[in-house]
């Protein structure tokens, strides 16, 4: 597979589980920084080899097969991640960028050794699920910080950094797993949360809430 498809499966594949955003062409486009013309070319490729399901105006469908390379890729990705943070102790605000490069060079052989040699881990450094070799995810109960009622403390079990601006926000406010969360009030229908991470208070807008994911502690 070409790293072009390698990212478009990938893509489809996280705008809709990891994202919660619908896989169309405006969505794709601009998280895969291509043109909308790009995406379409790219997404009748992928439909005439059986890895998407493809029509105009609506959203990219991956195919069973589809899918098992997307999870390929992500089980590669997320692998390197744990591998770097871990045993090269490179800081968080580096790691993705650098498993970008490696995903993609990655046989399924060396893949199973890093599973192996880091001893099976179910999650990354960001709490994101490893699909073992099958592409099955581990089981979690987390449930995402905009679906979380106020009143009650919860503890950040996985951060999603979708793009290099949420790697920045995230880490220049210390922001990680583990913390405690606080949910003080919810306003605008869920569009934005006055809450508290350990003491420090924050008023955060969906675009940030989206990407925390969170263990039920009371």
């Amino acid at each position: 597979m070409s790293v072009s498809t390698e990212d478009f499966l990938k893509g489809i594949y996280q705008l809709k589980v990891d994202l919660h955003q619908k896989a169309n062409s405006s969505n794709l486009a601009a998280r895969l920084n291509i043109s909308h013309a790009a995406v379409t070319d790219m997404a009748r490729k992928l439909s005439g080899k059986g890895l998407i399901l493809y029509q105009k105006y609506k959203e990219f469908i991956l195919t069973p097969e589809g899918e098992k390379l997307a999870l390929q890729v992500i089980r590669h990705h997320r692998l390197w991640e744990l591998f770097l943070s871990k045993v090269l102790n490179f800081p968080l605000s580096e790691i993705h960028n650098e498993a970008e490069l490696l995903e993609h060079q990655t046989s399924d052989l060396l893949a199973e050794k890093l599973d192996e040699y880091l001893g099976r881990p179910e999650f990354d450094p960001h709490g994101d699920p490893i699909p073992d070799r099958e592409g099955k995810m581990p089981p979690n109960n987390h449930i995402l910080l905009t679906d979380a009622p106020p009143g009650k403390t919860f503890e950040i079990a996985r951060i999603h950094y979708s793009d290099q601006d949420m790697v920045e926000f995230f880490t220049s406010n210390n922001i990680t797993l583990g913390q405690k969360i606080l949910i003080e009030q919810v306003f605008n229908k869920g569009e934005t949360m006055a809450l508290r991470i350990g003491s420090k208070p924050f008023v955060l807008t969906r675009t940030i809430t989206q990407n925390i994911y969170l263990n039920n502690i009371t």
